[in-house]
């Protein structure tokens, strides 16, 4: 069976040196060559054609991140698996963005880093089990916030009030207002008075922006 070549890129010696030692003991997977910086990892990946390069986050001259980026337009067959002790969400999601195949923690046994060099080998995604925690924090969270949006209570306006918004938002003022309505300039005015306090509204910028937002604004050509 064909071995999982691996080039590790990391700035520090006793972190590359600690991964070697972790992986000896899987037959099935044979490290390379090692970088100590994001440019030297581009470098003997060009060269070495490895199937997995394992690259830390916070890489000297060149990032882990912008590495993936570039390792994914030029050294298309090498699979790129992120070892970092960054547990952000943000990262994650830079990563996933980057092209890399996988986000690990640095905490990881030597069984789960063998098994992320195996998943991203084949073309699979891996996360240590704090990474998808996080991914699936982040996704609740986000779905959260958009059910809240729209669970926002409606304040309630009349049918003329919202007639009268619709118009605002068409850019009459309280005379055009009355002639499309048939009313009174006073009435129009005590209609915008009405509705912007009902919507704690005191401008009409912020009437229009309310009114288009909930879809208010009446179909067709706009009145001068």
């Amino acid at each position: 069976m064909d071995k999982i070549r691996v080039l590790l890129a990391d700035d520090h010696a006793l972190v590359r040196s600690g991964l070697i030692r972790l992986l000896e003991p899987h037959k099935d997977i044979v490290v390379i060559g090692e970088a100590e910086d994001g440019e030297e990892a581009i470098r003997m990946a060009k060269q070495l054609k490895p199937d997995v390069v394992v690259i830390d986050l916070s890489m000297p001259k060149v990032s882990g991140i912008e590495a993936s980026k570039i390792l994914k337009k030029e050294c298309p067959s090498a699979h790129v698996l992120v070892l970092t002790m960054h547990e952000n969400e943000e990262y994650v999601y830079q990563i996933l963005k980057s092209g890399a195949g996988g986000y690990i923690l640095k905490n990881a046994g030597r069984d789960e880093i063998a098994t992320g060099i195996r998943s991203v080998a084949k073309g699979e995604r891996f996360f240590s089990p704090r990474v998808s925690e996080i991914m699936v924090e982040g996704y609740l969270k986000k779905a959260q916030e958009r059910e809240k949006k729209t669970q926002e209570p409606e304040v309630p306006l009349t049918a003329r009030e919202k007639e009268v918004l619709m118009l605002i938002a068409e850019g009459m003022n309280n005379q055009q207002i009355a002639e499309k309505l048939y009313i009174s300039p006073r009435t129009a005015d005590t209609h915008r008075t009405n509705i912007m306090q009902k919507l704690d509204i005191h401008d009409a910028a912020n009437l229009v922006r309310y009114a288009l937002e909930r879809g208010l604004r009446r179909k067709g050509p706009e009145v001068s």
